[in-house]
């Protein structure tokens, strides 16, 4: 047995799927390749200018070259807590807001000050490849609750039921759903609130999509639905997608004040505060109004539109419409095991270097988000790279046999 250097708890830990497709995809393009990507989940567009300036006037204000408080600037905790009422109806303090390096930390940093060692944790897949590993960290053990597109990749409160055992403490709910674009409808989201009220369950809710639902597709938060859970229930969001500000790591974590406090102890140690510039131009998007996060919308709303005829069009592909985010999540099942250029079909990884190698597209296997034999494909590029990634797509495997 060959003695490693690295802590048996690091070394377990997968590096992101989606980070690494995208990364390869740019710096193949950086070669000189011209590599489509539809690996990364961000939008295409620049962030508003209203933030940008936002954060040049910041820059010049010697205020913000200083430390500033661990747990976020007291007037960007006041504004997220009146931008959570706007948008989810969820009435909170300032208190209980802790501002963090984007959503992962927020995720990290609420499974740290919930779970204790070998505490389950439901969580319905496909998921999100940062869920499982932050969970592990944390030390806890991820229980999987498998869904499907025959039921909209849905989980029912039979299937988290049948998970539940009495080392059961959480459950991750997220709608609209990283990577599926699922939407659970209002009536499922208080039927799985309620069950994990019942239960006495933890529920960390991720809403970083709130805005992105298209046709009668409805967001609703879980503790806005069940209020009793309010007191048992995270809720992690952040500016990244709904505002065009991946690159800025601005999320937050909203829960009961015992909760926020202990997470902000960590974040002291972890990394202090997030970057006041950035702070500063999360300040100007929350409080402003949401023109151009529809203005984004309706782009979005289109290409999904566009992707989803492609795709279903593609032999052995079968590709629900997703109801949000922007993401759509096909079943390869009937490619695997197939012929393509001399090589059999082995698996979703396989099929998605394939494509890579092959037609220069990148996309990410649902290896990634514990469902074999799908792809994960984000629509948050322009028309005309849907329109070529997808058509190079579907010229590559109708040569499958």
């Amino acid at each position: 047995m060959t003695d490693s250097r690295i802590s048996r708890r690091i070394a377990a830990i997968s590096e992101s799927a989606t980070l690494a497709v995208d990364a390869k995809a740019k710096a193949l393009k950086a070669a000189g390749r011209p590599v489509i990507g539809f690996g990364a989940g961000e939008p295409d567009f620049p962030t508003p200018d209203y933030i940008v300036e936002a954060a040049q006037a910041a820059c010049s204000d010697p205020r913000w070259h200083r430390y500033t408080p661990a747990g976020g600037l007291p007037e960007l905790k006041e504004a997220i807590a009146v931008k959570t009422k706007r948008d989810s109806g969820l009435e909170v303090a300032a208190s209980q807001v802790l501002v963090t390096n984007g959503g992962k930390q927020a995720l990290y940093n609420a499974f740290a000050a919930l779970l204790n060692p070998g505490d389950e944790v439901l969580l319905p897949a496909p998921y999100w490849t940062t869920y499982p590993e932050s969970i592990q960290l944390a030390g806890g053990v991820p229980v999987e609750v498998m869904t499907d597109e025959t039921s909209g990749y849905r989980a029912t409160v039979e299937q988290l039921e049948a998970a539940r055992t009495d080392r059961t403490t959480m459950l991750v709910f997220v709608s609209p759903s990283n990577p599926t674009g699922a939407v659970y409808s209002p009536a499922e989201v208080k039927a799985i609130g309620e069950w994990a009220l019942e239960h006495g369950l933890w529920v960390v809710t991720d809403e970083i999509y709130e805005h992105l639902v298209y046709g009668d597709a409805e967001f609703s938060s879980m503790p806005v639905l069940v209020p009793g859970l309010a007191d048992r229930c995270v809720v992690v969001n952040g500016v990244a997608k709904t505002y065009a500000m991946t690159g800025w790591r601005v999320g937050w974590m909203i829960g009961p004040n015992d909760v926020v406090k202990g997470a902000t102890n960590l974040q002291s140690h972890a990394t202090s505060n997030v970057a006041n510039v950035s702070q500063v131009a999360a300040l100007a998007a929350v409080s402003g109004d949401l023109s151009a996060v529809d203005e984004m919308k309706r782009a979005f709303d289109r290409r999904r539109l566009l992707i989803v005829d492609l795709l279903g069009a593609i032999p052995g592909v079968t590709c629900p419409t997703p109801e949000g985010a922007f993401y759509v999540y096909p079943s390869v099942k009937g490619l695997i095991g197939r012929s393509l250029r001399g090589a059999t079909i082995e698996s979703s990884t396989h099929l998605a270097g394939l494509i890579l190698d092959e037609a220069e597209v990148a996309v990410v296997p649902g290896e990634a988000f514990g469902t074999p034999g799908y792809l994960r494909l984000s629509y948050a590029t322009s028309d005309a790279d849907i329109t070529e990634g997808v058509g190079r797509m579907a010229a590559l495997l109708a040569e499958a046999q």
